[in-house]
């Protein structure tokens, strides 16, 4: 016991030498640290921002809805027949697609087994009005599935019945925005809002919805707290069916020079009934193959041609993932680059302080200190230089993480196993590329080193 404590004493008094060294080059040791500092630091930084791409991708999926596809009209239309045989004039002219439709959503509901959930979601601009206050809204029409097919929880309220939605009654769940306009701190369920010219019964409040801007912009998406929905089938009996033809535009365009040209008019004025369909499929293995189902399903409802694009958000994301995962490990490997030279830097320094100090290797010899004892110096002193180094980079590297995310608008997540990993590496580096050192100044002689 004796011994040990003896040991104990014996290996702490060479770590203070250590410490004291150290102090008594604290610009040398500063600038040797630097390499390990900058290396942390950009390995935190890195990983708070891969990890942030990754928790951005999760909520986009989210976002979507997990085994969504999406099905949007397209504004150029391509015929699908265009490369097979050929084929009269009159006969493309007969061959027209009434675009993507009300029906197209329910065929593809009864058609495909795979399918589980179908919403038809159909979007037109508006102006809400209550006790005289207006407010700018999208009105979307959706089916009561809709909601579970995005992940949206109703705050207040409920969903819309099958009943209310087959019937294209006047109710509507209303967006956070919508609601703190409105009612502030009033309980709007049951309450009547004005949109366009149809009162309409507030039934549910959806929640608030934070989301990125590219999630908006690459997945078609968008929040919800400025919408009001209400039934499809309300949307399309109460306001307007782009579908329908509208005989004050076939009188206007008749006065516009296209009189006796009936068809090119109807070609014209024909819109798509939807802006969307967003399917759910019962399993994501099926995903693909559902895709696959529905376009040719639709090709063969838009008499073969192809004015609508099928997407498969979850697919695209979790290719988007993929690829920030490989661009997340090169920065990774780069900053730790960083590390690798910092670690050779401790070394080259602590080989050139072994010349320097070499009369006082040769003093600690000859009062009695063993190689293990030198060794053990010099080790302390390039860890202790590198765990320094190491918790300043931590620093750094954290302060790095949040500039980035306010200066570039980019989410970055510092983990606790990124800040982990890189303390432990540059504690690592430290011990390895001081051993080298440490052992040549050990294997001095001490009368030739105190000659020197």
């Amino acid at each position: 016991m004796h011994d040990l404590k003896q040991l104990y004493r014996r290996y702490i008094h060479n770590v203070i030498i250590a410490i004291e060294a150290i102090m008594a080059n604290t610009v040398k040791s500063l600038l040797t640290a630097l390499g390990i500092m900058f290396g942390v630091a950009a390995v935190i930084s890195m990983l708070a921002i891969g990890k942030g791409a990754q928790q951005e991708v999760l909520e986009q999926i989210k976002l979507v809805g997990v085994n969504n596809i999406i099905v949007t009209p397209v504004e150029k239309a391509i015929d699908g027949e265009s490369s097979g045989g050929e084929e009269d004039e009159d006969q493309k002219g007969k061959r027209k697609s009434k675009g993507l439709t009300l029906q197209d959503a329910y065929s593809i509901m009864d058609a495909i087994p795979s399918v589980a959930k179908v919403s038809p979601v159909i979007s037109m601009n508006y102006y809400a009005v209550k006790s005289g206050k207006s407010y700018p809204i999208l009105l979307e029409g959706v089916s009561s599935d809709y909601f579970s097919l995005l992940n949206i929880t109703i705050d207040q309220g409920k969903t819309f019945s099958k009943e209310q939605d087959e019937k294209g009654l006047p109710v509507c769940i209303i967006g956070d925005n919508v609601k703190n306009k409105f009612f502030n701190q009033d309980n709007p369920i049951g309450k009547y809002i004005k949109v366009g010219e149809n009162w309409l019964q507030v039934i549910g409040v959806a929640e608030k919805r934070d989301f990125t801007t590219s999630a908006s912009d690459e997945m078609g998406i968008s929040s919800s707290d400025n919408k009001v929905f209400i039934p499809s089938k309300s949307l399309l009996i109460r306001y307007k069916d782009r579908s329908r033809i509208n005989p004050a535009d076939l009188e206007r365009m008749s006065r516009g020079g296209h009189r006796g040209r009936t068809e090119e008019v109807v070609k014209t004025v024909i819109q798509n009934q939807l802006d969307k369909i967003v399917v759910q499929v019962e399993e994501t293995e099926q995903l693909s193959v559902t895709a696959d189902v529905i376009k040719r399903m639709l090709m063969r409802r838009h008499s073969n041609i192809y004015d609508f694009q099928v997407t498969v958000p979850e697919l695209l994301l979790k290719q988007q993932q993929k690829t920030n995962d490989i661009f997340n490990i090169v920065l990774g490997a780069i900053a730790g680059i960083s590390l690798l030279v910092g670690g050779i830097g401790i070394m080259n320094i602590m080989l050139a302080s072994v010349w320097e100090r070499i009369r006082e290797i040769g003093t600690r010899q000859a009062i009695g200190a063993s190689r293990k004892d030198i060794i053990v110096q010099f080790l302390s002193e390039s860890t202790l230089i590198s765990i320094g180094g190491g918790l300043i980079g931590i620093i750094i590297g954290v302060s790095m993480a949040y500039v980035i995310e306010m200066a570039a608008d980019i989410k970055t997540i510092v983990s606790f196993w990124s800040v982990f990993i890189a303390f432990g590496v540059s504690a690592t580096v430290g011990v390895v590329f001081g051993y080298i050192p440490a052992r040549r100044a050990a294997s001095q002689d001490p009368v030739e080193s105190l000659r020197h």
